[in-house]
C-alpha cells in the first residue's frame, strides 16, 4: 500500500441512495402503512426499502487493436506490456549481423511485425512490438531463450529519449521520434561489439521507401524525427514496422521517373515478394537514394512536385512543405 494512503485513517462510507420518483415514493408510503411505520416526514420511523444493490462495475472494453499479453514468465523485466497491431513478416531467412539475429515472427500480412533479437552468447533476448503474446511465447520456447526486455514503438514506452537498455551483450538506445504518434519511439541496436553496423527498429517512423502518417504530429515534427533517423549513418540497417516495400516503391517511381536506383530497387522488391521473401532490411544509405520522404532536400524531387523555396523561407520550413506535399500525394495514391 502507498505509505501516504496508509497514514490516512479510513472514513466510513455512507450507503448508496437511489433517487425515487413519484411512484417509488408512493410505494414507500404504502409499505410503511402496512408495517405500522410512519410514512410522512417526521412521523416516527421512516418506511424502509430493501438495501440498494451495489453498483455494477463498468464493463471492460478492449482498446482498438490491443491485446493484453500473457503472464510474464519469472525473471523477465518487460519495458512495456503491450503495443497496437499484430506481427506480420514471414521469416526473413537471414540472420542479423554477428550474434544479433532479428527474427521476424510469422503472422498475417498487413499488420505490425514483431522482431525477436537474441544475444546468442547468453541466450537472452528482447522483442520489439510484441502484439501477439502466443506467437512471441512460441518463438521464445522454440529458440530456448530468456526474454528480458520488451520494446514498443507506438505508445506505452516509459523510456526517455537517448536512454539505453542492456540485454546480455546487446545495447539498445531509445530515440524519441514523435509524428506518427506523440509518444513514438525507435530503437537502435549497437552493433559495434560484434563488428557490425547498427540496427534501427523504426516502427512506423520509416518504411522501405516510405514513412508513417503523421496522425499526431505536424509535418515539421515528422521532418525532425526523420532527420534523427538520417543522422544514424548510412550503414545503419533498417528494420521497419511494416512490409510496404512494393506499394511505397511504386509510388516513389511515379514522382521521380529518372531515378535509376529507385527503378532497380523496385525490380528487386517485386522479385522478393513473388518468392514470398522479406524485403528487410535495407540501409539508411540506400533509403536516401529512393525514399521520397528522406529526399525533401533534393532539387530533383522538389522540381517533380512543382515546389520552389520562397524568398526568405527557412530551408527546414521549405522541406516541411515538400514533405507535406509528398504525404498528401501518397494518401491520394492509397485512396485510388
Amino acid at each position: 500500500m502507498c505509505p501516504v494512503c496508509a497514514s490516512v485513517p479510513a472514513l466510513p462510507v455512507p450507503p448508496a441512495r437511489r433517487r425515487r420518483g413519484r411512484q417509488g415514493a408512493r410505494r414507500a408510503r404504502d409499505a410503511g402503512r402496512r408495517h405500522g411505520r410512519g410514512a410522512r416526514r417526521g412521523a416516527g420511523t421512516r418506511g424502509r426499502l430493501p438495501a440498494p444493490r451495489p453498483p455494477r462495475p463498468p464493463r471492460r472494453r478492449r482498446a482498438h487493436g490491443l491485446r493484453r499479453p500473457a503472464a510474464v514468465p519469472p525473471g523477465v523485466q518487460p519495458v512495456c506490456p503491450y503495443t497496437p497491431g499484430l506481427p506480420l513478416l514471414p521469416a526473413a531467412g537471414e540472420e542479423g549481423p554477428g550474434a544479433i539475429p532479428p527474427w521476424p515472427l510469422r503472422a498475417p500480412a498487413l499488420l505490425l511485425p514483431c522482431y525477436l533479437v537474441i544475444d546468442t552468447g547468453s541466450s537472452r533476448a528482447a522483442v520489439v512490438d510484441p502484439s501477439d503474446p502466443l506467437a512471441v511465447q512460441a518463438a521464445i520456447e522454440e529458440e530456448g531463450v530468456m526474454l528480458e526486455a520488451i520494446f514498443c514503438t507506438h505508445k506505452h514506452c516509459p523510456l526517455a529519449d537517448r536512454e539505453k537498455v542492456s540485454v546480455g551483450c546487446l545495447t539498445f538506445e531509445a530515440l524519441a521520434t514523435p509524428g506518427h504518434t506523440v509518444g513514438h519511439m525507435v530503437y537502435v541496436l549497437d552493433g559495434g561489439p560484434f563488428g557490425s553496423p547498427p540496427c534501427l527498429f523504426s516502427g512506423d517512423l520509416l518504411f522501405l521507401a516510405g514513412c508513417g502518417r503523421p496522425f499526431e504530429g505536424s509535418p515539421e515534427t515528422m521532418l525532425a524525427s526523420l532527420d534523427v533517423a538520417m543522422g544514424l549513418g548510412e550503414d545503419t540497417l533498417l528494420w521497419p514496422g511494416h512490409e510496404y516495400a512494393l506499394e511505397c516503391l511504386t509510388f516513389a517511381s511515379l514522382l521521380e521517373l529518372d531515378n535509376s536506383a529507385l527503378e532497380q530497387k523496385l525490380q528487386w522488391a517485386v522479385q522478393q515478394r513473388q518468392e514470398k521473401r522479406s524485403t528487410c532490411p535495407s540501409t539508411m544509405g540506400e533509403e536516401q537514394t529512393y525514399n521520397p520522404f528522406l529526399r525533401t532536400h533534393q532539387p530533383e524531387l522538389q522540381e517533380a512536385l512543382g515546389l520552389w523555396q520562397d524568398w526568405g523561407e527557412h530551408p527546414d520550413a521549405f522541406r516541411a512543405r515538400v514533405l507535406k506535399e509528398v504525404r498528401r500525394r501518397k494518401d491520394l495514391y492509397q485512396a485510388t
